[in-house]
């Protein structure tokens, strides 16, 4: 994404993470400790777990599957952002969600995922962090926190780490698996999730300090 300087008045976080490393419960922690806004994913694990149900009922892939259904509906309540279905499509999905995350941390925040580590890569006080881990561990944590068995956690696993990325190729042209677009990346099966929040907000507070030298 090419811009000018994106400024803000606080500490801005973005979060990517692999499924599973925790990133909805570290992010609330995060925005608190900073004191500012959170914004999570547009688009939860049960709404992807529903249109990977529903690939049994079309001759599509999954991914086709998923931006055909999401295509014809508007959940987000910021914006109304709209998942593409054709290259004109793609282009006003772009604008809306840049315009989102640029107004949402006017005055600092944290944002989950929805490309904010390239939308808001040129911000100078933004810190771009991606959790981590090891499959197995993620798949253990997601299970406990969504109250589902492994089983199920592990279907999500392949499902949701697939389609986010699909979307983040294809709307900005990165790959998040990648680790060169992140300050930090922290791996949640080594560190607990309190310990990686006093990581990321010691590392929010410096970067603000330093954009502002």
């Amino acid at each position: 994404m090419s811009q000018s300087a994106i400024n803000s008045t606080g500490p801005v976080v973005t979060l990517f993470e692999a499924y599973g490393s925790g990133a909805e419960q570290v992010g609330a922690k995060v925005a608190e400790a900073l004191g500012v806004d959170f914004l999570s994913q547009q688009y939860s694990s049960e709404t992807i777990e529903g249109a990977a149900a529903q690939q049994q009922d079309s001759e599509d892939g999954f991914l086709m599957r998923f931006f055909k259904l999401f295509g014809q509906s508007t959940t987000d309540h910021l914006d109304n952002i709209l998942v593409p279905t054709d290259q004109h499509d793609d282009n006003q999905v772009v604008r809306n969600i840049n315009r989102t995350l640029i107004d949402f941390t006017a005055n600092g925040g944290v944002v989950l995922g929805r490309n904010g580590t390239v939308v808001l890569a040129s911000n100078p006080q933004a810190l771009h962090v991606k959790l981590d881990g090891p499959v197995e561990s993620r798949i253990a944590r997601a299970a406990e926190l969504a109250g589902i068995d492994r089983e199920r956690a592990a279907r999500r696993q392949v499902n949701e780490d697939e389609a986010r990325a699909a979307m983040a190729q294809r709307l900005y042209n990165w790959d998040p698996r990648q680790n060169d677009y992140y300050d930090l990346v922290i791996n949640t099966g080594r560190l607990s999730l309190d310990t990686a929040v006093e990581i990321i907000v010691a590392a929010a507070r410096i970067k603000v300090q330093h954009a502002s030298q």
